[in-house]
């Protein structure tokens, strides 16, 4: 069998930059395990499978090590590639999703995209986290999968070295590290290294929690943010209530196909 396959950096107008994800369009769902080793042979933070439904499109993602409930950068992949690969002629696309129908608008060069805003608490970070990330936290908030940490400033950020291997041993998806931005409303990075991904480049299922944090501590919906990983990458998120509206950018980097 053979698949077409397109790799599309998300989250950003240059190749070489943003998060990589694969997109594998299907006419009908591979068997789960058979998702997990494409997803497991790409190697990427997240391979998109689709197919077309009555209603718009099944939109599932894969991390190498298992499958997840949202992921934003891999869904501005896959509307990238409709557009502009599979002259998908509409002006809104609707992903129906494990975590319910997700849509995207496209306006110019960017892909707009409506998602459930996160629910969190504030919390104790664990010692055994603290240990790992190896930084003392402000605050720390939990969300329905991801802690969120907030340190005094960008710089933090920007130096934090976590201990992979023990940070991927604790009880959680994954751990948002952020500070006020020196350019930016906030920056952040992210690591998951319980779902294979150490450090994921730009995570926009991230700004679902973080939209709601820095909406409510600097007194404003609209918020400009950087994920100041090593490629990095750039997101505008507006706040409405219960749905986060998260745009960005995307370029494609390779077209092919796989054979199983």
């Amino acid at each position: 069998m053979k698949f077409f396959i397109y790799q599309v950096d998300a989250f950003t107008d240059k190749v070489f930059r943003g998060n990589p994800a694969a997109v594998v369009p299907l006419e009908d769902w591979l068997p789960d395990e058979m998702l997990q080793q494409i997803a497991a042979e790409n190697n990427l933070s997240e391979t998109a499978f689709f197919l077309k439904n009555e209603a718009g499109f099944h939109l599932r993602w894969f991390t190498p090590a298992a499958e997840v409930d949202l992921c934003g950068h891999a869904t501005v992949a896959t509307a990238h590639v409709l557009w502009e690969h599979l002259d998908y002629g509409l002006d809104e696309i609707a992903f129906h999703s494990r975590s319910g129908i997700l849509g995207v608008k496209k306006q110019g060069n960017w892909y707009v995209l409506d998602f459930p805003t996160d629910k969190i608490a504030q919390v104790e970070l664990p010692e055994a986290v603290q240990h790992a990330l190896g930084i003392h936290p402000l605050e720390v908030w939990k969300g329905r999968e991801d802690y969120l940490v907030l340190v005094d400033n960008q710089t933090i950020v920007e130096n934090i070295d976590p201990d992979f291997r023990q940070l991927g041993k604790l009880k959680a998806r994954g751990f948002i590290i952020t500070a006020a931005g020196k350019d930016v409303d906030f920056v952040s990075r992210c690591f998951f290294p319980a779902f294979g991904v150490d450090e994921d480049p730009v995570t926009g299922s991230a700004h679902t929690t973080l939209s709601p944090f820095w909406a409510k501590k600097l007194g404003k919906p609209e918020l400009i943010a950087r994920q100041i990983s090593k490629r990095g990458g750039y997101l505008k998120c507006l706040l409405q209530g219960d749905r986060t509206i998260i745009s960005g950018q995307a370029k494609t980097y390779l077209e092919g196909t796989i054979e199983i």
